[in-house]
């Protein structure tokens, strides 16, 4: 198989029909386009997030990036992520300096983002090549302008992943996804993508662009976290939120529309692109919206406008992209020419 994610037939067939067990405890679990579980006891929540990769300097992911992809996925569900624990597998030739670095960079990213290293392990094995992290996040539902019972005394819907567990709430968002509502992003595709091609090709890129241009480019890490976007939306009354991550954000918008059962329309021209991002994809032969897109939050919502404000008035760029339809078709609109969206392939990332 290629690298990256499994392919969406090969999980719904030899992965997710696999599992057969069942608990009340466990309101949403895995599934398409589902990030996070969510777990009920004593009528509080808690939801959890696991991410695993390779985090050895030849990756192309780093353990801050590894970190902010599990909170990123724990926001996008509606948690406020809390604390995570990291176990790491290390092969026999690694020094104590590098588990050390490796643990530095692992607390300056959860100091940023205001989250505690709970715990975890770390252990040697022959197993592997390369540094294994895997972290498991938790996280509690951010606050709402009303609580969960007032929302429902007031007569609003619950949630469509509720809806398609049988009237069980994940607690990400407080509406039903619907066609006719706005799809909106926040700040930027391809920020990811980009900051690891500028960091990986820039003597390459310094051949082409000034020495500032490039270093902008591979500062656009700083970008990566939703936590921000995520909980303005909910105080919004979002209905979906989905992070953009590994197939980039054609990625993002297939698997936004499978978890909601939903068609989508997008216009390719609102789809928000810095020129950093253009610039270093040319020059590496990348298509950036098939890139790396961690720090870019999809959202649906009744009021696209005015949900985007919010997010400017916090600071965050954010934009109205299109809408969803009632048709299971997902339309990809540029000017006159319309296409459909296909399905997730791999990740620009790994072919380049």
């Amino acid at each position: 198989m290629k690298i990256g994610k499994v392919p969406e037939n090969v999980l719904k067939r030899s992965v997710l029909r696999q599992i057969q067990t069942k608990r009340e405890e466990i309101i949403c679990g895995a599934g398409i386009g589902e990030d996070c579980a969510v777990f009920s006891f004593d009528c509080r929540e808690m939801m959890t997030c696991i991410q695993t990769a390779a985090v050895a300097a030849a990756s192309a992911v780093s353990m801050g990036q590894l970190i902010r992809r599990c909170t990123n996925n724990l926001a996008a569900a509606g948690a406020e992520p809390v604390g995570i624990m990291i176990a790491l597998t290390l092969p026999p030739e690694t020094e104590e300096a590098e588990i050390k670095a490796l643990m530095a960079e692992a607390s300056a990213c959860c100091k940023e983002l205001n989250i505690q290293i709970a715990g975890g392990q770390t252990c040697i094995s022959s197993a592997v090549r390369e540094p294994v992290a895997a972290v498991t996040g938790y996280g509690r539902p951010f606050d709402r302008e009303k609580s969960r019972p007032e929302r429902e005394a007031d007569g609003q819907e619950r949630s469509t992943g509720a809806e398609r567990r049988g009237g069980q709430d994940d607690g990400s968002a407080g509406k039903t996804v619907r066609a006719g509502q706005d799809i909106v992003i926040s700040k930027w595709i391809g920020l990811e993508g980009t900051a690891i091609l500028a960091g990986r090709y820039r003597d390459k890129l310094l051949q082409r662009y000034p020495a500032y241009f490039v270093e902008e480019a591979a500062g656009f890490d700083r970008f990566l976290s939703v936590i921000p976007e995520a909980a303005t939306a909910v105080k919004s009354g979002v209905c979906m939120m989905h992070d953009a991550s590994e197939g980039g954000i054609f990625g993002a918008l297939w698997e936004l529309a499978e978890r909601a059962g939903v068609g989508l329309n997008i216009d390719l021209k609102k789809l928000p692109l810095r020129q950093e991002t253009v610039e270093v994809c040319e020059c590496c032969e990348a298509n950036p919206y098939e890139l790396l897109s961690g720090g870019a939050l999809l959202m649906v919502t009744e009021d696209g406008p005015g949900l985007a404000e919010a997010l400017k008035a916090e600071n965050i760029p954010a934009a109205v992209v299109g809408r969803v339809t009632d048709s299971n078709n997902r339309m990809i609109v540029n000017g006159e020419e319309m296409r459909f969206l296909g399905r997730p392939a791999g990740d620009e990332i790994y072919r380049v």
